[in-house]
């Protein structure tokens, strides 16, 4: 493997390696030269806190290796999503964390951990030629991760671990028996879904997710086409805007006029096995699906779905996007340590495991073309290549707010309103008026 990370690699490695030369837009300009020392906290031991999945059991199975490379012990605890969340809120607002390192859902928890500055903001260390790997190379991450990894005030607390785009899932045997073209705008893509829509033998046009909560991402990312966020940056809520109302009028369509009976119950579950058993034509989500998508034991599209990037809409293209990432406490008292940690878990060859073993989409870039990577990953080549197209357009789904739950569960009862035949603005207008005491109090405490 070329992306290899060891003692040895390191320490042929110049230590004045322009690793950060493209990160100047982040606050970052290029590392001055500077000794490195692997195994500069040697005898320290370091606790980390993750998130059960797939990258926890990664980063586990392979965390004696950091040992190995730096001294620094490990103790790794994964704990379910939610409770994992919960731990870390209580502890950070306890202002003693048992944790020094923390897996985070960025797309949930940005907000709130820059908020409280929780996390220790890593631009200084990153510019430290003694702390940062030589060949570390934060310019490797992709515009997507920078954009989850970098606060709206500059900071940088978080190095992105995975990223997972929202894209199109094309069944090729329905397109292709009409001769229809994949779609390349939110127009094409309606009219691909009426003309591929066959209730009579079973087939419908689209399926996606119609139930509460479930379903405000796809909402959210059609909303993107017109080049509009939900909430900006500034935390002006846009919600009832005609984007907004256009954005959930296709919403409403695609899955009234040419998705499945029932639909409004649909959560990622349902929409997937519709489109795995071969009776959708297309189904929008996050391209982490893939992988039992491409399934031959158990799905009948396995070798014959076309991914396709999310279409451009009436007035942008973007690919909607979730992220996790790794962060160092702020009440650690190993904060180095705890770096080298982070650097290590998303470093190039970590990321190479990562798609390799099909534990998610790694932030970084060169893994997707490298080779000697690809010759060993279990993803189609159509997967990788999709990610890295999607990476190039990626931009945050929802809105980088604390209360982003409550967010989902209020709009979400709106849009599956809409399918069950509410009218669009009403709901919009109804759920606006619901949340925003609930964003300005979360802003407030």
């Amino acid at each position: 493997m070329s992306m290899e990370l060891s003692r040895r690699g390191l320490l042929k490695a110049s230590a004045g390696a322009a690793a950060l030369a493209a990160g100047a837009g982040f606050g970052l300009p290029v590392r001055a030269q500077g000794a490195f020392d692997p195994m500069r906290f040697k005898g320290e031991k370091i606790e980390v806190l993750l998130a059960k999945g797939p990258r926890g059991d990664l980063l586990q199975k392979y965390e004696k290796e950091f040992t190995e490379l730096t001294g620094i012990e490990v103790g790794s605890e994964q704990v379910p999503e939610q409770q994992q969340r919960q731990k870390a809120v209580i502890e950070f607002t306890s202002g003693n964390t048992s944790f020094d390192v923390l897996m985070l859902a960025l797309h949930v928890q940005k907000r709130l951990v820059a908020k409280g500055q929780w996390l220790v903001d890593v631009r200084d260390m990153l510019k430290d030629p003694q702390l940062t790997f030589p060949d570390y190379d934060f310019a490797d991450f992709s515009k997507a991760g920078l954009l989850w990894a970098t606060q709206a005030d500059g900071r940088i607390d978080t190095l992105p671990i995975n990223i997972d785009y929202h894209l199109v899932y094309a069944n090729m045997d329905l397109f292709e028996k009409k001769g229809i073209a994949y779609p390349t705008t939110f127009d094409e893509m309606v009219a691909a879904a009426d003309a591929l829509h066959d209730p009579a033998n079973g087939i419908t046009g689209w399926v996606g997710r119609g139930i509460k909560n479930a379903n405000v991402p796809v909402w959210t990312n059609l909303l993107l086409g017109w080049d509009v966020d939900s909430i900006d940056d500034q935390g002006v809520m846009h919600t009832t805007s005609d984007a907004a109302v256009a954005a959930a009028e296709l919403y409403k369509k695609l899955n009234v006029d040419y998705g499945p009976a029932g639909s409004s119950g649909f959560n990622w579950m349902e929409a997937q096995a519709s489109f795995m058993q071969g009776r959708a034509a297309m189904w929008l989500d996050g391209i982490g699906f893939a992988v039992p998508v491409e399934d031959k034991t158990k799905s009948r599209v396995a070798g014959r779905t076309k991914y396709v990037m999310q279409p451009m809409g009436p007035k942008a293209q973007h690919s909607g996007s979730f992220a996790d990432g790794m962060g160092v406490s702020a009440f650690t008292k190993k904060k180095e340590a705890a770096f080298l940690y982070t650097q290590w878990a998303t470093s190039k060859q970590m990321a190479a495991r990562q798609l390799q073993g099909g534990y998610g989409a790694p932030g970084r870039t060169a893994v997707y073309s490298d080779p000697e990577v690809l010759a060993g990953t279990t993803s189609s080549k159509d997967v990788v290549q999709a990610i890295v197209e999607c990476s190039k357009i990626g931009r945050p789904s929802l809105p980088v707010v604390i209360p982003v739950t409550e967010f989902r569960d209020i709009f979400g009862i709106g849009l599956t309103n809409m399918i069950n035949g509410a009218d669009v603005k009403p709901e919009l207008e109804k759920a606006t008026e619901q949340f925003k005491p609930i964003l300005e109090k979360s802003e407030k405490a």
